[in-house]
């Protein structure tokens, strides 16, 4: 497993509103799909706050998270030292009992132990548990185990079940394509004055040349790809265009991305692809380990934003912050979802590139 103890599937290329020239489809009002009281967006200030706890207190901290009553951002810790240098940030602070260490160890042992194709498990630090979900292809015999292993674990670990299975959510033909498949992309991104965007990695793995329409002559080739593992990858525009740096709202309007951060586990996202069209949810895990059946992904975030076939490779944002590459889901059951994204810091830090 990959080291992370903070805070992938469908092909569906949406591109950022604006790119390849492509109008945007209005949606109607039921394409659009709200989950339950879903928490505020973190202020510019919440995201310094808690990209700051995390380079200071490091292991110190069991996890973040927004209040949702307050929206302030609450810190966990397990010392009076790792107390005093949240308060001395300016955070809010809650004493928790499990520590970054010891959440990291259960995870560990779900690694070790309880590695079954259709889990995932990621960290919530409103509980203070690594929170574990099973879809339906969980055989009765695979859920005895995994709850053996939870047991011993001795609270540490929270299990439920999720409808669906958890999985690439692939579609073939549509508005971008690429291997004879459809993906979203993500987010527009510039290096050297050069224009990329960033998608999924799964995607990325399917091919090298990316088109507007199937059979359409190349408006961009693969420059990076990493899937299983991580799920991200980046394509160098060379059809001489300058897209826009925004996401497609669906709506007949689009929405400018400006910076980037990690996503808080309770606060509120969005999500556009170009099947479900603009979904919206909360966070809910960070540091979250995917057990697709082509690969396990680690470090994703875990939302309720709904998504399906067709959306993988899409924009997860809140405001005009750049959050996440959606990855995949276990399906959606009403307004409920379990939308999975791969952080897109990461990706950019990965690649050299920004948003813009």
């Amino acid at each position: 497993m990959r080291p992370n103890s903070r805070a992938r599937l469908s092909l569906s290329l949406l591109l950022i509103a604006g790119a390849l020239g492509l109008g945007a489809t209005p949606a109607t009002a039921a394409e659009v799909h709200t989950a339950a009281a879903p928490s505020a967006i973190p202020s510019t200030s919440a995201y310094a706050l808690d990209a700051a706890v995390e380079r200071t207190l490091g292991a110190g901290t069991a996890g973040t998270y927004l209040d949702a009553k307050t929206g302030n951002l609450v810190v966990t810790v397990t010392t009076d030292r790792a107390e005093e240098q949240a308060r001395a940030a300016g955070a809010t602070v809650r004493r928790v009992t499990r520590s970054a260490a010891q959440l990291d160890a259960a995870i560990e042992t779900l690694e070790a132990e309880a590695k079954i194709t259709g889990t995932s498990w990621g960290v919530d630090p409103r509980t203070n548990q690594v929170a574990v979900e099973a879809d339906s292809s969980v055989s009765v015999r695979d859920m005895a185990r995994l709850e053996a292993v939870a047991k011993r674990l001795g609270g540490a670990v929270s299990i439920s079940r999720v409808p669906g299975v958890f999985d690439r959510e692939v579609l073939g033909g549509g508005a971008i394509y690429g291997g004879g498949s459809r993906c979203s992309a993500a987010f527009n991104v510039t290096k050297g004055g050069a224009r990329y965007f960033v998608t999924a990695g799964h995607c990325t793995n399917i091919s090298a040349n990316w088109s507007a329409s199937s059979g359409g002559s190349v408006i961009g080739v693969r420059e990076g790809t990493s899937f299983p593992t991580n799920d991200y990858g980046i394509v160098r525009y060379t059809d001489g265009s300058s897209p826009a740096g925004t996401v497609d709202l669906y709506n007949g309007s689009t929405q400018d991305i400006t910076s980037a951060a990690n996503a808080v586990v309770g606060q509120a996202i969005r999500k556009s692809g170009s099947t479900t069209k603009v979904t919206s949810g909360t966070v809910t895990a960070v540091n979250v380990t995917v057990n697709y059946g082509d690969g396990p992904v680690y470090g994703m975030v875990r939302t309720t934003a709904c998504s399906a076939g067709g959306d993988s490779g899409g924009a997860h944002f809140a405001g005009s912050v750049a959050l996440g590459i959606h990855s995949g889901s276990s399906g959606c059951s009403g307004t409920a979802g379990s939308a999975i994204h791969q952080p897109v810091v990461e990706a950019l830090q990965a690649y050299g590139v920004t948003v813009y």
